[in-house]
């Protein structure tokens, strides 16, 4: 069967932000063949592949030029060593679902990062982390698909280079591959990690006090969900792309200038002697919470959230964003680097 790859298609129910982009061309991939068809078809006629995945983490612009590909790619399966479950994860598979499967299936590690939206596909390109755990702590090996060569490769955890809300995917070797199984390692023992500030205190609140035995990872992944519940808008009701900020991560000397004039200011410190602040509370300190321009805005109750209000644009979008960066820049000499990934022109 030949791939089905259509001309000028709108790509606006494929984004959680809901933005009217175009691809110049567009295809769904469902299995490995239609991945090398794909890249086949792409080199024949001098074409860019952009991998959307679930569209939850990127921001489009008007225009796409090139191959845009939504991957599909199904399929679980486990091996077992001892009390270490190995599991192997379709590129197109949801990540909440695979979070709650594992926990039904009593296979542990998933629980601080349940309900973040999206594919397994797009969990290594960004590292995905929450409460104090990130992909990489659980990441074994990928499996993707070289954009130049169509060959199957396989990556390791080194190969990927992963860092805060970073790999090797997201900087020099983007739209290069196209991931289609992600290998992950869990445990049938509790990997209970629950130190995280925010977690902690909402764990405090329904339990009294904390002891290992009280914690449970089901807990965990219950209390996650509510925390984010809390903060996050529903992309089905008020599209929006999640976080939108990475948290800056801050030497000591910039600590210690931000500290002086603002002694209030949360701080997690983090390795190589760097400390994270967050991003939501410089942006409320500009006074930016809740602001709307047009049919774009900020959260009332999340300030790292940009949402479209209908009929947004994504030069709309970006405006804003660059409007914060230049607030927390001025009152802060901090610079807020974006989250999604950026794709298209206008």
């Amino acid at each position: 069967m030949s791939l089905d790859i259509r001309r000028q298609v709108s790509l606006q129910r494929y984004n959680s932000l809901a933005l009217d982009a175009k691809a110049e061309y567009f295809c769904r991939l469902t299995t490995i063949q239609e991945v090398q068809q794909a890249v086949a078809f792409a080199d024949a006629n001098k074409l860019a592949i952009t991998v959307l995945g679930c569209g939850s983490n990127v921001v489009l612009k008007s225009e796409l030029a090139g191959l845009i590909v939504l991957v599909q790619l199904a399929g679980i399966s486990h091996r077992r060593a001892g009390n270490d479950i190995y599991v192997t994860v379709g590129a197109g598979e949801d990540w909440s679902s695979l979070v709650a499967s594992s926990l039904g299936n009593s296979w542990f590690g998933l629980e601080n990062l349940a309900l973040i939206p999206g594919s397994m596909g797009a969990a290594p390109i960004q590292n995905i982390g929450a409460y104090g755990v990130e992909l990489c702590d659980r990441f074994v090996s990928l499996e993707a698909i070289h954009r130049r060569t169509g060959e199957i490769c396989s990556m390791d955890r080194l190969d990927c280079e992963f860092g805060y809300r970073d790999s090797i995917f997201k900087n020099r070797e983007l739209n290069n591959y196209i991931i289609i199984e992600v290998c992950i390692k869990l445990s049938t023992k509790p990997i209970n990690n629950w130190h995280y500030p925010e977690l902690r205190s909402a764990l405090e609140e329904k339990l009294g006090s904390l002891t290992a035995s009280g914690v449970t990872p089901q807990l965990i992944a219950d209390t996650v969900t509510e925390i984010r519940r809390a903060k996050l808008p529903d992309p089905a009701l008020w599209p929006n792309a999640g976080s939108f900020f990475k948290n800056p991560l801050l030497d000591r000397t910039q600590l210690a200038s931000l500290v002086v004039a603002e002694p209030q200011i949360p701080v997690y410190p983090v390795a190589g002697g760097l400390s994270k602040v967050p991003a939501a509370w410089l942006i409320e300190r500009c006074g930016l919470r809740g602001h709307r321009v047009e049919q774009v805005g900020i959260h009332s109750k999340q300030a790292l959230v940009l949402i479209n209000y209908g009929g947004s644009s994504g030069r709309q979008l970006l405006a804003l964003a660059e409007h914060m960066q230049r607030a927390v820049k001025e009152k802060f000499d901090i610079y807020l680097e974006i989250e999604p990934t950026i794709y298209g022109s206008f």
